[in-house]
């Protein structure tokens, strides 16, 4: 009720943790887009945020990481995926300087996939 009094067209997510209720993605059929700090499929699910993604692609020796722009179903990173974007794993990384490398290509890519999404 609260979304439809502010007339809420779109959902826009970043950082958000907790599970979207069925009605609300109902209500918003591919209208609710999430950014992810690594290239789902992997490293996504319930309980993958943060630097505990980004310590799970060190220590799986990964070679590169990135984000993936994906509208929100049901299931915890598992809808469709808009855009991704890459960078490299460097041997000498900790999970923080990964994660200021993944975090430029969030602010460098989020802004235009919103803006395509939303004024295609």
């Amino acid at each position: 009720a609260l979304l439809d009094k502010h007339q809420i067209d779109y959902i826009i997510l970043a950082g958000f943790l907790k599970k979207i209720p069925s009605f609300i993605i109902q209500r918003y059929p591919g209208k609710i887009l999430n950014i992810h700090p690594a290239l789902l499929p992997s490293y996504g699910g319930k309980g993958m945020y943060g630097m505990k993604v980004h310590k799970a692609v060190l220590e799986n020796n990964d070679k590169e990481s990135g984000i993936t722009i994906h509208y929100v179903n049901e299931v915890y990173d598992t809808g469709e995926i808009l855009y991704q974007a890459k960078c490299p794993v460097h041997p000498n990384d900790t999970p923080e300087t990964l994660a200021k490398r993944v975090h430029v290509l969030e602010y460098e890519h989020y802004p235009k996939v919103i803006e395509q999404v939303i004024f295609r």
